[in-house]
């Protein structure tokens, strides 16, 4: 069973996601919050695998929460996927960056919603390339130059020139058969090379390897690997 903890202000928004997950066979809510604070307390006491939280909320609001979630040890192997509207949220950038498992539109499919899960729950970050690729470009562009920390420079230059152009490429949102077919590799290759770069840079999913890609420098806004 997925065990599945709802972080959202509104009651009823709660209670349509609990029936919703409640009718899988391999999803069980196990506990609901209406705000950031209470997310990361019952966090810490249910330890559920995944997190479906919504990003704006009332005083403790999602971005704080899922910093705390996935900066605690003993929450490790919670994912977090966070809520957005898209179309006026510019936050979902930073929750990627603090270590969200991924974004899902709030008017997504229901079985947009379940899979989502299934697939965060999977050890995938939910990149899923016909959303993926817009928000990347529009996030990224309104990401703040930084410093490059001598850390991630040292983890990006012990990459392979091959691992390097894989992580281009999944910086721009292509899935693995994407990225095969693009460097003329089979996609178990392919994946092979993902996995290796995600060992090397620690990313504990693509989405932080997204991340990584564009504060290292490696990737700008704008490029398409």
């Amino acid at each position: 069973m997925i065990r599945v903890l709802l972080a959202d202000d509104q009651a009823l928004v709660r209670s349509g996601f609990r029936a919703l997950l409640d009718a899988q066979r391999d999803v069980e809510v196990v506990g609901e919050a209406e705000d950031g604070a209470v997310a990361v307390a019952q966090a810490r006491k249910l330890r559920p695998d995944v997190v479906l939280m919504d990003i704006r909320m009332p005083g403790h609001d999602g971005l704080t929460a899922t910093r705390e979630i996935t900066g605690d040890p003993g929450l490790g192997a919670t994912r977090v996927i966070v809520l957005t509207t898209f179309t006026d949220d510019s936050y979902v950038f930073d929750a990627i960056r603090f270590g969200a498992s991924g974004f899902l539109v709030k008017d997504s499919e229901p079985a947009e919603l379940v899979q989502a899960i299934r697939v965060v729950h999977g050890g995938e970050a939910l990149l899923a390339p016909a959303v993926t690729r817009t928000l990347i470009a529009e996030f990224a562009a309104r990401a703040r130059p930084t410093r490059t920390d001598r850390r991630l420079a040292a983890l990006i230059a012990s990459l392979t020139q091959r691992e390097r152009e894989v992580v281009t490429h999944v910086a721009a949102g292509r899935t693995n058969d994407e990225i095969a077919e693009v460097l003329f590799l089979s996609p178990t290759t392919a994946k092979t090379h993902v996995s290796r770069a995600m060992t090397k840079l620690g990313a504990r999913d693509r989405a932080q390897v997204v991340v990584m890609a564009y504060e290292s420098g490696l990737v700008r806004p704008g490029w398409d690997g």
